[in-house]
């Protein structure tokens, strides 16, 4: 983060990031951690988790506070939402990060995957949510920040259902920010191009693949994880305090 934006307001704020242990989120963490916040971030990567907490504290950062959440069970959800606050006291602001981009083709879908599907993607962040805004309620601020994407916008193909709960997450970003906005609370969407995180490389980040996105974008170099978290951080701050209800993509100029 050196040379990049400090936001005094991020100090000692209490910071949640669901599917914080890698990639977006891994970056999405280490920010906030780097502002002085005190992060708590959720995830199943137990392994993955200890180690950028390890990461962070070796920086001199404060430490953040992991807890494992199946995030598609609900009812855990709740439950680990209810300690954090119990923990922290309240929630300043809320990163509806976690997701899964696996491919599938419209033929492979079934009603048990679609579900599935919808609940790793989407659901989720409703709950989240909703878990969340009696603290922020009473605190009189928030910052809620749902991670989309351009998937739909393009449109991308061999992930339907995938792109049907990213485009629902605008929607729904939109509504929020309406119904929380008598109380402070902020509610906007940020909508991810082709980042280059471990996962992408690793599955799908094919030579042929980056010849595509470097042809689709203006910018003509791949978008990296810290790219997203910085934008991430501006909204969770105090210097955004009168944007709401918007969806911010950052992908190189590819929509």
């Amino acid at each position: 983060m050196s040379g990049m934006a400090v936001y005094p307001s991020l100090e000692n704020r209490v910071v949640v990031v669901t599917g914080g242990a890698s990639g977006i989120g891994e970056a999405i963490v280490e920010g906030f951690a780097g502002q002085g916040a005190q992060v708590v971030f959720l995830d199943v990567q137990d392994e993955t988790a200890k180690k950028l907490i390890g990461n962070i504290e070796g920086k001199g950062l404060r430490a953040p506070v992991y807890y494992r959440c199946d995030l598609t069970k609900i009812e855990e959800l709740r439950e680990v939402a209810s300690s954090i606050v119990d923990q922290f006291g309240t929630v300043d602001v809320l990163v509806n990060n976690a997701g899964n981009d696996a491919r599938h083709s419209i033929d492979e879908v079934t009603s048990e995957s679609w579900d599935a599907t919808i609940a790793v993607n989407l659901k989720h962040q409703f709950f989240m949510t909703q878990a969340f805004v009696p603290a922020m309620r009473k605190a009189r601020r928030g910052a809620i920040i749902n991670m989309g994407s351009i998937s739909w916008v393009i449109p991308s193909t061999n992930v339907p259902v995938y792109v049907t709960a990213k485009a629902a997450i605008v929607g729904m970003t939109r509504t929020l920010a309406h119904e929380l906005g008598a109380d402070n609370i902020r509610v906007n969407c940020v909508m991810p191009g082709a980042i280059v995180t471990e996962r992408q490389k690793r599955l799908w980040l094919t030579e042929e693949y980056k010849v595509e996105i470097l042809k689709r974008q203006a910018l003509k170099r791949l978008i990296e994880p810290e790219e997203v978290a910085r934008l991430i951080l501006f909204l969770a701050s105090d210097d955004s305090s009168a944007i709401t209800n918007q969806s911010y993509v950052i992908d190189g100029g590819w929509v």
